[in-house]
């Protein structure tokens, strides 16, 4: 199958402002992209991706029936539409308001108003998505590999797992949190570890400290993928023994370029 370029991209757009609609779609056409729909709820967005999957869809934070995360947990739910990706736009400066958009399974969080170099990120970070080159590792077998996914949310887990999926990984297993994982552990033995940080029962700070001084598998790197800000809270997870941090949402090329350091490091 041939690889999709930025202007064969097929997008459904979902933002309620007649107004913010012709613009982000004119910033669109300006990147290249022509084949755009455009809707104005999370209804509309819903009934037109049961017929139609596009390439990528893009919702503002708020809509008049659903926020983007209530849209993306619907599109979840559906296999029609669980594996079409999500880009989010929102002017919110809110951390609460926005860790919902950043546990879902969105591939870029984009500031309103944004810069064309931000949208050409975004769109670029789509691309690799959908069309990802397998990992390509020297001291590895990459479809050997063994990884454990441990986070909270269901659709991060699963986000994560169709990454690594992607990229040749496909000996996956799931814990739900610290607490689950470090039950596995004591079963398992895994080459890497992917962890979130905020999680109950015990946390990935917790995890991570467990994994380094507890168990067999204090060597293995462990990655975080997170979307907290705190520096105070990070740099504790530094000390606990992290390999590698990630943010929230991530960029395909930014998590295979870890990977690849991790691993043959």
């Amino acid at each position: 199958m041939e690889s999709l370029a930025v202007q064969d991209l097929s997008i459904v757009l979902v933002e309620p402002s007649n107004t913010q609609r012709k613009i982000i779609i004119n910033e669109l056409v300006e990147e290249g992209v022509h084949n755009i729909e455009g809707v104005g709820s999370a209804r509309e967005a819903y009934a037109r991706l049961k017929t139609f999957q596009p390439d990528l869809l893009i919702s503002a934070m708020y809509l008049p029936d659903a926020t983007a995360a209530e849209l993306v947990e619907l599109l979840q739910r559906d296999p029609v539409t669980a594996d079409i990706p999500v880009m989010v736009v929102s002017s919110e400066q809110n951390y609460d308001n926005l860790e919902a958009v950043r546990q879902s399974k969105v591939l870029a969080l984009l500031p309103k108003p944004f810069t064309r170099n931000d949208l050409h990120r975004a769109l670029m970070a789509t691309i690799d998505y959908i069309n990802p080159d397998e990992l390509s590792l020297d001291l590895y077998d990459v479809e050997s590999l063994r990884v454990l996914i441990v986070d909270d949310s269901r659709m991060a887990r699963k986000h994560l797992a169709r990454v690594m999926n992607q990229i040749g990984i496909n000996d996956i297993t799931e814990a739900v949190d610290g607490l689950d994982a470090r039950n596995i552990i004591e079963h398992q033995s895994f080459d890497l570890i992917l962890t979130d940080y905020n999680m109950p029962n015990m946390d990935g700070q917790e995890l991570i400290s467990y994994i380094r001084n507890e168990t067999e598998l204090s060597h293995v790197p462990i990655l975080m993928v997170t979307s907290e800000e705190n520096e105070t809270r990070l740099s504790s997870v530094k000390q606990a023994g992290v390999s590698a941090l990630c943010d929230k949402p991530f960029e395909m090329t930014q998590v295979k370029g870890l990977l690849a350091s991790l691993l043959d490091g």
